[in-house]
């Protein structure tokens, strides 16, 4: 039976762009971020932890400390602005949108909808004190982002699964290895709401250190997700409120030293 709220495709990325974007993940220059402010003491309960992983963020930006987009609850300042997509990714992302209007219910497709912010995952080891520590899993969660979520695979496959919630240790109710260059989309109730999805595992046959160059980190997968914060959402740096720019300043500061967007958008 096919199910028209969930898309795998293995070979989605021809050769060309796949080349074209590892030439393009060269020049980034990812962040570690900590998972709250540190203008102030993080919530009761909760102590201060750098991300898993290093980041980056094209479209717009949900720094960590801010609260990721979550609505109704939590919508304003929390897209920051970020930078355009690549010409090769703005590629691929028109054709998945249009894959998507044509082919999913309408019913899941908000009437607005369009892939305007992409969060790059860089999954792989830690290196700590020549020890190198795997941190490439996510754990259960959902995307709050109305709208199907597509995501695109580079590097070592990765396990993907979908979970009940309250029931993590049960069989999943769906496991999908993404493989190098692949392309998933899912939409809808029972994939966006019902279930929680996570990464379990990246496997390591290839031994692969993916670029960019990450001091004390090895890279072996890269992911891409694309979804959908509305426009009206979506604030530059200069007109956040007071809290929230003071709260991201540092690292739009960082961002700026190699990025011409985040330099215009300090000034």
């Amino acid at each position: 039976m096919i199910d028209r709220c969930y898309v795998y495709d293995p070979g989605f990325v021809d050769a060309g762009s796949r080349a074209e974007i590892v030439t393009w993940l060269a020049q980034l220059k990812p962040l570690w971020e900590q998972r709250y402010s540190t203008k102030r003491p993080p919530p009761a309960g909760k102590p201060q932890r750098m991300l898993l992983r290093p980041v980056y963020w094209l479209g717009n930006w949900q720094f960590a400390c801010l609260g990721y987009y979550e609505p109704p609850k939590r919508t304003l300042d929390v897209a920051v602005r970020a930078e355009p997509f690549p010409a090769v990714l703005a590629k691929l992302v028109g054709q998945i949108e249009r894959r998507v209007k044509a082919t999913f219910p309408p019913s899941t497709v908000p009437r607005r909808w369009h892939l305007n912010t992409c969060l790059v995952n860089f999954y792989g080891d830690r290196i700590e004190h020549g020890k190198a520590i795997d941190a490439a899993r996510v754990g259960e969660h959902r995307d709050f982002e109305p709208g199907p979520v597509a995501s695109l695979s580079l590097g070592e496959r990765a396990r993907f699964q979908f979970v009940r919630r309250g029931q993590f240790d049960a069989p999943p109710v769906r496991t999908e290895w993404l493989e190098d260059s692949s392309l998933q989309i899912f939409a809808g109730p029972r994939w966006k709401d019902d279930l929680l999805h996570r990464v379990q595992r990246v496997e390591d046959k290839q031994k692969l250190d993916l670029p960019p160059k990450i001091e004390g980190f090895r890279t072996r997968r890269v992911n891409f997700t694309f979804r959908y914060v509305p426009d009206e959402h979506v604030v530059p740096f200069g007109k956040l409120t007071a809290k929230a720019r003071e709260d991201v300043r540092e690292y739009v500061q960082t961002l700026a030293t190699h990025s011409k967007f985040f330099a215009d958008a300090q000034r």
